[in-house]
């Protein structure tokens, strides 16, 4: 089969590789759609990921598909079905996943090969992780269940209610996904942008303020002000991934209010805080990482409802064999005033002439 595969700092080339098997309690899935990731884009950019990826892997994380090839000892799916398996599942039996922090489980085992025709979901996502399609959803929007699964893990471990206002840094794919998912759950949500651009798809995906950086002399100052009595936000997401953004977020939030440091700025990076703004304005500062079995379930569970604006997260499409040329685009940002992409889906397709041969077997049977 055809696969991307990771070979060293922006060297990501399609090729041709041995089609997955499955093993006792494990899938074999058809990929039906994957879709572009910021982390992915991290990853090819640094060549490694220290937990997910590491040189000569298949690439990719985010995808939904058809099932082909059934593990023994599997009861709970059958070939045919329609499923989105996460990338990761925690052991369950670890200090961490005791205490309810499965995204930090010793042992969270993670799975990639989304830009390929068949991948290999392991025993363990399979029975924590993996979840069957409504016949009607589409692959391609079932596969925004990962990323928007560690949104709700952030919104979460954030204390977000409905009525309480929340400033958003950023409007990157993750940024937007934390503005609509808050909106929908009924925040008010005042989005933080760099881009003209980035103003409008701010609130077609529900912020009711944005404000724009460069359009103001301070803003921190013009954030607070847009904020009730000005006087900051409950909760800051900061979706930058900058030590700038850090500390900015930090300081448009109220006193008592929380700081979810979501964005992870390369390692190494260190910021700076006021001690005396952190202790007198009692402030709390979290940062999310990942997601867990229940918040998986949470993000598909709002995809299915139909109040997620699904279609308009995926601003482009591709083959398997543009993937390579897709991260290498993606690595510039377009000018000023034209609109990035937010997410471009990857459609491997049925492959003409090479069907997994447990799924043919079937099918020849079943004919």
């Amino acid at each position: 089969m055809k696969a991307a595969v990771l070979h060293a700092r922006e060297d990501l080339r399609v090729e041709r590789v041995p089609v997955p098997t499955a093993g006792p309690g494990e899938l074999v899935l058809r990929v039906d759609a994957a879709l572009t990731c910021g982390t992915d884009l991290k990853v090819f950019r640094r060549g490694y990921h220290a937990k997910m990826l590491t040189l000569n892997r298949l690439f990719g994380h985010e995808l939904a598909g058809t099932v082909v090839e059934v593990g023994e000892g599997v009861t709970a799916f059958a070939l045919g079905d329609r499923v989105v398996p996460l990338n990761s599942a925690p052991c369950d039996a670890c200090f961490f996943c005791r205490q309810g922090q499965q995204n930090l489980c010793d042992d969270l085992l993670f799975n990639n090969g989304a830009y390929a025709e068949f991948i290999g979901i392991p025993a363990r996502i399979v029975e924590k992780n993996t979840l069957k399609l409504p016949a009607v959803m589409p692959f391609e929007h079932a596969a925004l269940t990962e990323p928007l699964a560690c949104v709700m893990r952030g919104l979460e471990e954030s204390q977000a209610k409905a009525g309480q206002t929340v400033i958003v840094l950023g409007a990157g794919p993750i940024g937007l996904l934390f503005i609509h998912a808050a909106s929908l759950e009924g925040l008010h949500v005042i989005a933080v942008v760099k881009r003209s651009d980035q103003v409008g798809t701010a609130k077609r995906f529900g912020a009711q303020q944005v404000l724009r950086i460069g359009d103001v002399a301070d803003p921190i100052a013009a954030a607070r002000a847009l904020t009730p009595e000005g006087r900051g936000a409950d909760i800051v997401i900061e979706a930058v991934a900058t030590p700038e953004a850090w500390q900015w977020a930090v300081q448009m939030a109220r006193k008592g209010g929380l700081i979810n440091l979501f964005g992870g700025p390369p390692a190494g990076t260190t910021v700076q805080f006021d001690t005396n703004l952190l202790h007198y304005s009692d402030l709390t500062l979290k940062a999310s990482f990942h997601h867990t079995p229940s918040t998986a379930r949470a993000a598909f569970d709002l995809l299915c409802s139909g109040r997620f604006q699904c279609q308009d997260f995926l601003t482009g499409t591709a083959t398997l064999d543009e993937v390579p040329e897709v991260f290498t685009r993606m690595l510039v940002r377009p000018a000023e005033g034209i609109v990035p992409e937010i997410k471009t889906a990857i459609f491997p397709g049925r492959p003409a002439n090479e069907l997994h041969p447990a799924f043919a077997a079937a099918e020849k049977v079943s004919a």
